[in-house]
């Protein structure tokens, strides 16, 4: 069968319509579907069907238009947050505790003896610049210092800061080199106000320097003595940091959870590098983590500490106190961001309250529930404690210190094969350091590159303090703890150095902060629904129909592609044989002159020009040849 009549019966059976046009197929749809605007134009007169035309094109662009508002809000993946609250028995926090202090004065005195020593004389010529260090009984180690020098600036012209080294005779001015003797020295710092700056320069001796500048002398003192005493103890090994430390046995005096005594070995020692030996109660990695039964002081976390201020660090340790953090099982403290202390000679209660956020993950929010999808190396798990945003952005900017300076930070776990940096193997160490900390681009690579956890959970505190013990009762308490920590009748102990805490939940209720989809595919479909009722007065079903006009159409360019190609062919017969080809009559005819030729000429025709004669096998056509009259003899036998 002709493919085109095939397509032709196949639509008319299809569509039960009237011929195979678009023009009669339009007006079928029209006159045939659901939607009200388009029969209205092929039945109404010619000026109410042009109204008609406008109206029902206005109206179907209106539907288009809010369609591609509704798609692409939902398309956003906007959410909206929840706030339920609830009641049950909850997991007691990890509760992190760590000294302001990270080392013993007395167990790191000799390796940081001539730090102390280089920062008492330049303090001195800067104070009471009249009294040189000269006068200093051994020599200083000025190597030590030139590594990373403490400057004076002077900015009364600010085209030209003067810059003075401390333990220099000449001060320089920048842009025009002058020097001065010492005397003249003093007498400037006596009549001038200098700003005391770090000066760190991309290798000893090079002009490639930075001036890192503070408000205050005390903040610039502070900045250099950690820098310093950074590349002296990332020499030391790590078993030896931990000894120099506070030991769990002298730090936690008392313990008692609920009714339940406890003592420091119910805790787990960590090294923070900011803060020395922390210990961690409750951190659920060898036992299952504690419940508390009820809320109030009385089911929680009593502890009393000993901070040893008499031993602290002068120069490094500004604060005094206990750093503290509560946070949940297994996950690793960040006690500089999140961390709170508590002063000596106080007793701090903190009632806790649960904050649990549940975000949704992809495509709602760029959230991780494991930091496996995170492009950065977490340095955090050899500790074996669970992803958190902290432990990315920290080991992001190891692993870029790493990268751009040959060695990493004392203060952030190091990767495979990697040292911290000091002074003698890295003498740009602090520079290439303070650049890429200040680097905006740095900490915007890091942001994007670390994600949020999906589910968190957030302890808020309410913190109140009184002072403890009191006078009436300090004695007894002090002889009490000193007998128990030194079986020693006299007091090691002072108000100076003991802390009490109360950690407890302050209500069982608990609050989920939760996320969920603003917008649904039966939010979508609905409301494009909606607008396509409201606007053209349709169903899904008008929609379908529209499809199926669609697919009529698509069927009918088939059929008219197909006769195209088809006419194509024949315009290209006709162009190479521009006859028309011969009738019946003409080829008789034809046939019948050329015979009249042969007899004219006296030649035989080809036998096979002749019809055979009726039951004549057929001639052998090798045997036969077309030969002149007058060569045939009578006697020759013809096949």
């Amino acid at each position: 069968m002709n493919l085109k009549k095939y397509l032709v019966r196949a639509l008319h059976r299809l569509q039960k319509g009237p011929g195979y046009t678009y023009k009669e197929l339009l007006v079928w749809y029209c006159d045939n579907t659901n939607t009200h605007g388009p029969k209205r134009i092929i039945k109404e007169g010619p000026k109410k069907k042009l109204i008609w035309f406008f109206l029902t094109l206005l109206f179907a662009s209106l539907v288009f238009w809010q369609w591609g508002i509704l798609i692409n809000t939902y398309l956003s993946y906007n959410v909206t947050s929840s706030l339920s609250i609830g009641f049950k028995t909850m997991k007691f926090p990890a509760v992190t505790i760590c000294n302001a202090n990270p080392f013993k004065y007395s167990e790191v005195k000799h390796l940081l003896k001539e730090l102390d020593r280089l920062i008492e004389a330049a303090l001195e010529r800067i104070l009471q610049p009249g009294n040189s260090s000269e006068n200093v009984s051994q020599p200083l180690n000025l190597e030590l210092w030139n590594q990373i020098p403490l400057v004076l600036i002077d900015e009364h012209d600010k085209d030209n800061p003067v810059i003075l080294d401390i333990f220099e005779t000449n001060q320089t001015a920048v842009g025009n080199e002058t020097a001065m003797g010492n005397e003249t020295t003093n007498t400037t710092l006596e009549e001038k106000k200098y700003k005391l700056a770090v000066k760190l320069c991309s290798h000893q001796g090079s002009d490639n320097c930075t001036y890192r500048n503070f408000s205050s002398a005390a903040q610039a003192v502070t900045e250099w003595y950690i820098l310093q005493s950074t590349s002296i103890l990332s020499k030391v090994p790590l078993h030896e940091r931990i000894r120099m430390g506070y030991q769990a046995e002298d730090m936690i005096l008392a313990c008692l959870y609920g009714a339940e005594p406890c003592n420091y070995k119910n805790f787990t020692q960590i090294y923070h590098p900011d803060h020395g030996n922390c210990y961690i109660f409750n951190w659920g990695m060898d036992e299952e983590a504690l419940n508390s039964s009820n809320p109030g002081a009385e089911f929680g976390l009593k502890l009393i500490l000993d901070i040893s201020q008499q031993d602290y660090i002068p120069y490094l340790s500004s604060a005094a106190g206990a750093r503290l953090m509560l946070h949940q099982q297994k996950s690793f403290p960040f006690l500089k961001d999140q961390g709170i202390y508590a002063m000596a000679g106080t007793e701090t209660s903190i009632g806790v309250l649960v904050d649990e956020l549940e975000r949704m993950g992809y495509p709602y929010s760029d959230c991780t529930m494991n930091g496996s999808d995170v492009p950065v190396r977490n340095l955090y798990s050899q500790y074996n404690t669970s992803y958190s945003i902290q432990a990315c952005l920290r080991s992001c900017f190891q692993n870029h210190m790493v990268e751009m300076c040959g060695c990493g930070h004392y203060m952030f776990p190091l990767p495979e094969g990697v040292t911290y940096c000091n002074n003698e193997d890295n003498p740009g160490w602090a520079y290439c350091y303070s650049s890429l900390r200040s680097s905006i681009k740095q900490r915007q690579i890091c942001i994007d590159s670390c994600k949020e956890t999906c589910n968190d959970t957030q302890y808020k505190m309410t913190i109140s303090m009184a002072d403890w013990p009191s006078e009436a009762s300090e004695d007894w308490i002090f002889h009490i703890l000193s007998y128990e920590r030194d079986m020693s009748t006299n007091v090691t102990l002072d108000r100076n150095g003991i802390i009490k805490l109360n950690i407890y939940f302050q209500e069982y209720n608990y609050r989920t902060i939760s996320e969920s989809a603003a917008t649904t595919i039966v939010w979508l479909l609905s409301s494009l629904g909606g607008q396509f009722g409201f606007w053209m007065g349709g169903s899904v079903l008008c929609l379908i129909e529209f499809g199926e006009i669609i697919i009529d159409s698509l069927w009918i360019t088939v059929i008219n592609v197909i006769g195209w190609c088809k006419g194509l062919k024949q315009r290209r017969a006709r162009a190479r044989y521009p006859d028309a080809p011969p009738t019946v009559s003409e080829l008789v005819e034809a046939h019948t002159n050329l015979g009249f030729q042969h007899e004219a000429s006296g030649a035989v025709p080809r036998p096979e020009a002749l019809p055979p004669e009726p039951g004549t096998p057929p001639p052998n056509y090798d045997s036969l040849r077309v030969q002149p009259l007058d060569t045939l003899s009578p006697d020759s036998d013809t096949e």
